[in-house]
């Protein structure tokens, strides 16, 4: 893999930090992108080429990309969509603008990137697009309406771009993960407080005793946990396997809940996840 590029968003922590480390381990030139200039410079610190991209600020998804560009000479050869948050709440609660928000960080600035990359990438003639997308891209659970939504619309719309991109040599991916170990829950608690008022809502009492636990309570792993470097042995396969899979299911809960979505009735996949 020597003198390859990749792009990576979202490498503060989690599956980013450890995609852009397994990466680099292989030979990559890794680009790993932050929302916030003080991770940029942390990771820039850790010898990385680190540009600052926010995927709701149009402005630095394009100087990011310049800037990526202008180091390799015009070419990069993987881009791995990754950086997102949740916004936990009942759907009933969730205001038009928290929805929004969520939509431009989750989909509408990955859609705005991708088209940037493609260019160089045709006219190399050849590249891999990884979406990091998500168990709740494919089957819904309740309270997370918000992030599962944005997920759906990702799988949408990466599985549209897979068969438009098709001949060209551009290989659009999508990585599903389960329960993985992040800081998304830490994340979405400013998210929660911003848009919910839960003590007014019709269903405080569910807050009071479902959601708040969870959300507050001290960090405790989900039995079916994988660490990050689960995802990135997937994203591995995807950016220099000859023939990527269209999609790589990550964790037990993925490959279960897309078994039983093909297998199960609506109404009985709804009884099922209802119970947890």
């Amino acid at each position: 893999m020597a003198g390859r590029s990749i792009l990576i968003t979202g490498c503060s922590s989690g599956i980013g930090h450890d995609a852009a480390h397994g990466l680099r381990a292989r030979g990559w030139r890794v680009f790993a992108a932050c929302r916030k200039a003080e991770d940029c410079a942390r990771l820039q610190a850790e010898g990385f080429d680190s540009p600052r991209l926010d995927y709701q600020d149009e402005h630095s998804i394009e100087a990011a990309l310049a800037e990526v560009l202008d180091a390799t000479g015009g070419r990069l050869d993987a881009l791995f969509n990754n950086g997102a948050f949740a916004s936990p709440g009942l759907l009933e609660d969730l205001p038009r603008a928290a929805l929004r928000e969520i939509f431009e960080a989750n989909l509408f600035g990955w859609h705005d990137l991708t088209r940037r990359v493609i260019p160089a990438m045709r006219a190399q003639g050849r590249g891999r697009i990884v979406q990091c997308s998500s168990v709740l891209g494919l089957v819904a659970i309740g309270w997370r309406g918000a992030y599962v939504s944005s997920k759906f619309a990702l799988e949408g719309l990466t599985d549209t771009l897979r068969i438009e991109m098709r001949g060209t040599g551009i290989h659009v991916c999508l990585i599903e993960p389960g329960p993985v170990t992040s800081k998304i829950r830490e994340n979405a608690i400013p998210q929660f407080e911003r848009w919910i008022d839960w003590e007014n809502a019709p269903r405080a009492e569910e807050y009071r005793t479902r959601m708040i636990p969870r959300l507050y309570s001290e960090y405790a792993p989900d039995r079916f946990e994988l660490p990050p470097a689960a995802v990135t042995k997937r994203l591995v396969h995807a950016v220099e396997s000859p023939r990527p899979r269209p999609r790589y299911y990550v964790t037990t809960p993925t490959y279960l809940m897309g078994t039983l979505r093909r297998l199960l009735p609506t109404s009985a996949l709804d009884w099922l996840i209802a119970k947890g």
